[in-house]
């Protein structure tokens, strides 16, 4: 544990930040999907849950009172989004990742996983086949299976200590198919694509006429030394068939408040889309995941950026700790998101051995690499936004457990 401080302490240079990262607040009996789901999932009611991709700070100050600003009406009636709803979202896609977006190509839908299943729904056909990059975020599975669409997987090649895209591959899969759905950044394996990387899905897509769905929930989860590259911003061309979709919920924490935007430039893309919003009768809305959106973009930044620092160093500790003492896990260094993919192949477990060893023996609640489809198997997915006093709770679980 040599240049690490100590577990039991904060970091000496988090006393200083304006939020308290470090704050551990009791989540039990709230309905939490990650707590009190736990023997549900899990089979074990007392795991240490450190999988669902939801954080476990609190949400930001400023967040909280607006919506209490808005709850303390009596009144909580059908309401519409005005400009003070659309113009946060413009300037923060402006002003952190230099997309310029109008209001009008900004449309709601109650979640980004609803958005992909919406997204199928409107420009594919049963028997389309549909592009995804496992090992990749469930849902989307799901969102191509669940609608009789033909799943085609163009599995990412790991490359040492990272992971990259099998452009030959996917430039034979783009052939036949109609869509690509792009995680951008990747979540699990935690890549943030490179411009150049985008620009070659972007070109194979655009020679093939395949739309892209561009799933970029964690864009503004994007560490320290790189960059998001929003896949639609890199020209009017590609922006014309690219569907984005875009949400507070993880870089705020406001998953429960099902607010999230999809953004389209082509107009009848955008009219398409709408026309099916509608006629789910989904386009009114969360009141207060619309004041929860506007107050996140308009005030949001400090918070993020001392957020950011301390999952960097999150991830320090665990990089380290882990060479240190369980140099058995393979842990590939996310450029974004707060997802920490691990590999625990050398161990030589079945996927159900290494569950039951997590679970059982140490008391870990990740998700399973299964859970992600091809590429997953032996590895574990772990969520590290959380106190530094829980994952170094975990890790010590990890190092008593691996270390027999």
């Amino acid at each position: 544990m040599e240049g690490l401080f100590s577990l039991d302490l904060p970091a000496q240079k988090f006393l200083t930040m304006k939020y308290n990262f470090d704050r551990i607040i009791d989540r039990e009996g709230t309905s939490c999907v990650k707590y009190d789901l736990r023997e549900r999932i899990f089979g074990k009611p007392d795991v240490m849950p450190m999988w669902v991709a939801d954080m476990d700070f609190e949400t930001p100050d400023f967040i909280r009172d607006a919506v209490m600003k808005r709850a303390s009406h009596p009144i909580y009636g059908y309401t519409f989004r005005e400009a003070d709803y659309f113009e946060p979202i413009i300037a923060w896609m402006k002003s952190h990742h230099d997309w310029t977006i109008q209001s009008d190509e900004i449309i709601f839908c109650p979640g980004v996983v609803p958005a992909l299943n919406f997204a199928v729904l409107t420009y594919t056909n049963p028997g389309d086949q549909i592009i995804v990059q496992p090992p990749v975020y469930f849902p989307f599975f799901g969102a191509v299976r669940d609608h009789e669409r033909e799943l085609v997987y163009n599995q990412l090649v790991m490359d040492g200590d990272t992971y990259r895209i099998n452009f030959d591959q996917l430039e034979e899969q783009a052939k036949t198919a109609k869509m690509l759905i792009l995680c951008n950044p990747h979540n699990p394996v935690g890549r943030c694509w490179t411009r150049a990387e985008l620009e070659r899905i972007a070109d194979i897509c655009l020679r093939n006429k395949v739309l892209v769905l561009s799933d970029e929930i964690h864009a503004d989860l994007v560490l320290t030394g790189y960059r998001h590259q929003v896949f639609a911003a890199l020209s009017p061309e590609i922006a014309d068939i690219t569907i984005t979709t875009h949400a507070p919920s993880k870089t705020f924490n406001l998953a429960g408040l099902a607010t999230s935007s999809v953004i389209i430039s082509n107009a009848e893309l955008r009219k398409s889309f709408s026309a099916m919003m509608e006629k789910m009768h989904l386009w009114l809305g969360n009141l207060f995941g619309n004041i929860a959106s506007a107050a996140a973009y308009a005030q949001g930044e400090p918070w993020r950026s001392e957020l950011i620092e301390y999952l960097d160093d999150n991830i320090d500790f665990t990089e380290q700790y882990l060479r240190e003492n369980i140099p058995g896990i393979k842990m590939f260094r996310p450029e974004a998101t707060y997802m920490i993919w691990l590999d625990f192949s050398a161990f030589g477990l079945d996927d159900e051995g290494l569950k039951n060893k997590l679970i059982q023996g140490a008391g870990l609640g990740f998700n399973p690499g299964t859970d992600f489809g091809p590429g997953g198997e032996g590895f574990m997915r772990m969520n590290v936004a959380c106190p530094r006093a829980v994952v170094a709770d975990a890790l010590e679980r990890l190092r008593k457990e691996f270390s027999r």
